[in-house]
């Protein structure tokens, strides 16, 4: 059985002790210098390997005295919906544990409703000189253009949340976007009958950058399709975030189809169409995305039957620590990372962690 030592020094002493050499002769070997012969060397190899010794990864990058800086580019947390809260505690976990280790996380936030402001910030960014960076893409044609940039001066970057599969990342951590949508539309089976009608509902100001939201849709209508089921399948666009706009768009869809069975709402903004669906009395499911203080408070009261989530907290921290991984440990990092898929309900809330 492999045997973990406690501590810095004592590994180094033991190893010395079986290779029978000096304790520089072993540093040596495990910084990879020269000045040892090849039979020594793979002698304390061999013997790093049967104490599954492990450097001690604070002690290295202290001695360095170099900082490494990551920086991270996520929404403000914003008055309609509080979904980016989540990732930034993820972002903030994995900064109090890197701190020790002389890695300092600058954080940049952009307006979701404005992408001149993601402009802004990116360029702000760059000019802090970040060694990797962490990226929301929520403006497809900005990111790719901001992406391009950090390919040029060669800064690894990660996307979460979603992914833009043209641009080569360092990874993607986050949800299988079309999976979530197959998945939405498996659920939605079970909620109609054949002649019931299901209303997929897109409220996204940037209908140029709604492509993870189409990609759910997508997902939703090939379920429908492979196995048969031939329901009418309806999409809506509430471009504003207000409630008169909201009441507008769905009584005029529910209000001329009466056969409307389930709403499906692609995104965490499913508090605002339940806050209709509640003041108008309407006898319809409801299901949407994500583990929000707003949303929970409609499904506990019954008005959103469902809730898809997918880890917010966690892709962030993932995010985070696969670049600390790639800069500081450089070992390999998985390319794409996805999250799962987990359906929430008013029985299971209460044991759900984000």
């Amino acid at each position: 059985m492999k045997k973990k030592l406690p501590t810095e020094l004592s590994g180094i002493k033991e190893i010395a002790r079986r290779a029978n050499v000096s304790i520089a002769t072993v540093d040596r070997v495990i910084h990879k210098r020269t000045g040892v012969s090849l039979k020594t060397r793979d002698k304390i190899n061999k013997i790093i390997s049967d104490l599954d010794y492990q450097p001690n990864l604070l002690a290295r990058r202290l001695a360095s005295r170099k900082t490494i800086r990551i920086a991270t580019l996520i929404p403000k947390i914003g008055g309609e919906s509080s979904f980016w809260e989540a990732p930034l505690r993820g972002i903030e976990q994995a900064e109090s544990e890197l701190r020790q280790m002389g890695i300092i996380i600058e954080k940049f936030f952009f307006d979701q409703e404005d992408s001149e402001t993601f402009i802004k910030q990116s360029r702000l960014l760059l000019r802090h000189e970040p060694d990797g960076i962490l990226i929301a893409p929520s403006f497809v044609d900005e990111a790719i253009e901001f992406t391009t940039t950090c390919k040029e001066r060669h800064i690894p970057f990660v996307y979460i949340n979603s992914d833009i599969p043209e641009q080569k990342s360092l990874c993607y951590i986050g949800p299988d976007l079309y999976r979530s949508g197959y998945l939405a539309g498996n659920l939605i089976s079970y909620l109609v009958n054949d002649n019931q009608e299901i209303l997929i509902t897109n409220v996204t100001k940037e209908l140029e950058d709604r492509h993870h939201l189409v990609r759910k849709e997508e997902g939703l209508r090939a379920y429908f399709a492979d196995h048969k089921r031939n329901n009418v399948i309806r999409t809506i666009d509430v471009l504003q975030f207000d409630a008169d706009s909201i009441e507008s768009a769905l009584s005029l869809q529910l209000n001329e189809n009466k056969n409307i069975g389930v709403v499906f709402v692609t995104n965490s903004r499913v508090a605002s169409v339940a806050n209709y669906l509640k003041s108008f009395n309407h006898d319809v499911l409801l299901v949407g995305y994500d583990f929000l203080k707003e949303n929970i408070e409609y499904l506990n009261e019954g008005v959103i039957d469902f809730l898809i989530c997918q880890k917010p907290v966690e892709q962030a921290y993932r995010g985070v620590m696969s670049l600390y991984q790639h800069l500081v440990l450089s070992t390999t990092v998985e390319d794409i990372y996805l999250m799962p898929i987990d359906i929430i309900t008013k029985e299971n809330y209460a044991y759900y962690r984000n």
